[in-house]
């Protein structure tokens, strides 16, 4: 089966420092192009974090300090990874809840503007978690019928997760071989932050998803409450999760 494509889409993957969204360091990405054609090309590039990768992190991607030592560090590779996913729609297993806020903090941190809001997400994890509730080795066994080796490197993950979408697109028949239906199919919220701290509610309104004011109207509680702003801002809160709440405020406070 050939996917049905109206842009290009990149499947990729990333090992990272294993700290927190907001902390995390890219060690190692690769990614997968798939042209509306059918013609691939991949890439995979060793990160330097600028920081030491913890033992435990190590531990599950065999990649250690001194592995990276002499790469480039992300902000060395930013722009040309941001061009060669320009217009590109995105793809990978657990991607809306951590490859992509992750690829999005590192873009910001490295000063390159990229708006990846435009572009349409398919996560292959959420599908077949809905379909079959496992993790990406027993997806990739299950969907497949092979033992996937290496798993835990960027270039067998992300392979392994192209695999498995075009073989849930033959098993399932409700399952369109449409970009967009995917990313709406693969999506639990419409989040108005990559890591989902707003979201839409079903009017289209942006409502915080954490906290005391969970379910809530952001623009309303910046209304009630304006020190919540300050707060989130002065938090351990992502740069992209700060830059949209920041949007969110300067649109109420424009159309007063």
């Amino acid at each position: 089966m050939k996917l049905n494509l109206k842009n290009p889409i990149v499947f990729f993957d990333l090992e990272t420092t294993g700290t927190s969204i907001n902390a995390d360091r890219i060690v190692e990405i690769c990614y997968l192009k798939v042209h509306p054609n059918g013609n691939e090309e991949s890439k995979t590039l060793r990160i330097n974090p600028e920081m030491h990768i913890p033992e435990g992190a190590s531990a599950i991607h065999g990649i250690y300090d001194a592995d990276v030592a002499d790469c480039p560090t992300f902000k060395e590779v930013a722009r040309s990874i941001a061009n060669e996913i320009e217009g590109c729609d995105l793809a990978g297993f657990n991607s809306n809840r951590f490859d992509i806020p992750v690829l999005a903090e590192e873009f910001l941190r490295a000063g390159v503007d990229i708006d990846l809001s435009r572009r349409k997400f398919v996560d292959v994890q959420v599908i077949f978690h809905k379909m079959e509730q496992r993790t990406l080795s027993a997806a990739y066994k299950f969907y497949c019928g092979k033992n996937l080796e290496d798993a835990h490197t960027a270039e067998a993950d992300t392979k392994a997760t192209y695999e498995v979408l075009m073989s849930q697109l033959d098993r399932y028949a409700e399952l369109q071989n449409d970009i967009a239906f995917l990313a709406d199919y693969s999506s639990f919220n419409k989040n108005v932050d990559f890591a989902g701290r707003m979201v839409y509610d079903d009017n289209g309104v942006e409502v915080f998803n954490f906290g005391k004011y969970k379910g809530m109207s952001v623009a309303d509680v910046l209304k009630r409450d304006p020190g919540y702003y300050s707060w989130i801002l002065n938090s351990d809160f992502t740069l992209n999760t700060k830059a949209m709440l920041t949007k969110i405020r300067l649109r109420e406070l424009t159309n007063k």
